[in-house]
């Protein structure tokens, strides 16, 4: 079979890597923002409720990462992960709309409902995860690492680093309108169909690439990247992905709220146009920045992309009107883009090969599981500690305040020196050549 990946990149690749780059986020934007705002407005308005869930889709998906990374590394196979996961993603999804606290009372009138609710949301939310990192962060990123080559990584990933500011804004101009007549199930129900239809489409376009095979066993592959030795062999691999847990804990304190702080707090009710500029904006601006991350260099290019996500972070307190948090959102959402893409590049130059798969788990331990158990907690602490709240049917519900911008740049801080780490690591491997 040809492999793909020796030549330049053509338009069955690009377009592969756009549509299922592109649906994985779609369906991503749902179960990381729309799915908090589903619980919020009809489940339960305790924040703690959303960070719980959080933290658990985010150990489920690095389970099935890990797992299923190592066992397409083992089989040689992405294809059939890539179709058969999104296909199962999408059903999954669509199964959403099924869960109300009314009908877990139908169906347990003894029980507390909300309780139980917010159980099922919790069980449904982790096989959900499972799936879909199955399917998109282990079998299709390692397949994107596969057909791609360190020449043309940064403008790969400046492409797929827009995808997720993309499907935010056609979630938010597309589908935001069911969402506010409470027409959840319809909302649900149309996201998990295009999901779906995404694996159909893989099954007939995407093409398996002669990948490097590594001798032992599934479980020494699988464990293979948490062991000292792999670490002293590939530094600027972990470098890469504690820059990459560091950017991701920042993300996570305020990404989770940002929909209920700019319609809550802001009150501003046409928040979905303000997504929209915000987000046409900074995709712009991370695909126009992708050729110059190649010609520049990813390491350098990282500071200065870093200090622009940090400006956007200390501008978004500041911001009170719609044109003012346009403007702070557009340089937030651009220095969110323009870290991303050089991160995500580093992170599969540095992949050993035949390891593309167990290092997407690597990356989910690193870039989901810490900051998704973290973040989101660091960011209820601070809503609860400036204890603001509105009435909604009665009951008093958190309302998410300016500090979870501070608390991100907090944290942002600690990114310093796995940045200073890796450049000192370019520059050895450059006395080397």
């Amino acid at each position: 079979m040809k492999d793909d990946s020796a030549g330049p990149l053509g338009r069955r690749l690009w377009t592969m890597l756009i549509v299922l780059g592109f649906v994985g986020q779609l369906a991503w934007t749902v179960e990381n923002m729309y799915l908090n705002v589903f619980v919020h407005e009809e489940i339960s308005g305790n924040p703690d409720v959303i960070a719980a869930m959080v933290a658990a889709s985010a150990a489920a998906a690095t389970v099935a990462t890990l797992t299923i990374g190592a066992l397409s590394d083992r089989l040689g196979r992405r294809r059939a992960f890539i179709a058969g996961g999104y296909v199962a993603w999408g059903l999954c999804t669509a199964a959403f709309g099924l869960v109300s606290v009314d009908s877990v009372a139908a169906v347990a009138p003894v029980a507390d409902a909300v309780a139980l609710a917010v159980v099922t949301v919790i069980l449904l939310d982790c096989v959900m995860s499972f799936l879909g990192s199955g399917a998109n962060d282990a079998a299709f990123q390692a397949w994107t690492t596969d057909v791609t080559r360190p020449a043309n990584r940064g403008r790969v990933e400046a492409v797929l680093a827009v995808m997720p500011l993309m499907s935010m804004l056609v979630v938010f101009g597309g589908f935001d309108w069911l969402t506010r007549d409470g027409r959840w199930s319809l909302f649900f129900l149309a996201i998990g169909l295009i999901i779906a239809a995404a694996g159909v489409v893989a099954w007939l376009f995407v093409r398996d690439v002669a990948v490097e095979r590594h001798g032992g066993g599934y479980l020494n592959a699988l464990v293979h990247g948490l062991r000292p030795s792999a670490m002293r062999a590939n530094p600027g691999l972990y470098f890469a992905l504690s820059a990459w847990c560091v950017w991701g804990i920042s993300t996570q304190v305020f990404l989770p709220y940002l929909i209920i702080y700019l319609e809550r707090y802001l009150e501003i009710e046409g928040y979905a146009l303000v997504l929209a500029v915000v987000l046409t904006g900074a995709s712009a601006v991370s695909v126009l920045f992708g050729r110059v991350i190649d010609r520049v260099g990813k390491v350098r290019f990282l500071p200065p992309a870093i200090a622009v996500y940090a400006a956007g972070l200390l501008l978004m307190p500041l911001a009170r009107d719609m044109l003012a948090v346009m403007g702070a959102g557009l340089v937030l959402m651009s220095g969110f883009m323009l870290v991303l893409a050089p991160i995500g590049a580093l992170v599969r130059d540095y992949t050993p090969p035949g390891r593309a798969g167990h290092v997407q788990g690597l990356r989910m331990v690193f870039a989901i599981l810490v900051p998704m158990i973290i973040g989101p907690y660091l960011g209820a602490a601070v809503i609860k500690g400036a204890d603001e709240r509105y009435a909604d049917l009665g009951v008093l519900k958190h309302v998410p305040t300016p500090g979870i911008f501070i608390a991100a740049a907090a944290v942002l801080v600690l990114i310093v020196p796995p940045v200073l780490a890796l450049r000192r690591d370019a520059t050895r491997r450059e006395a080397v050549r």
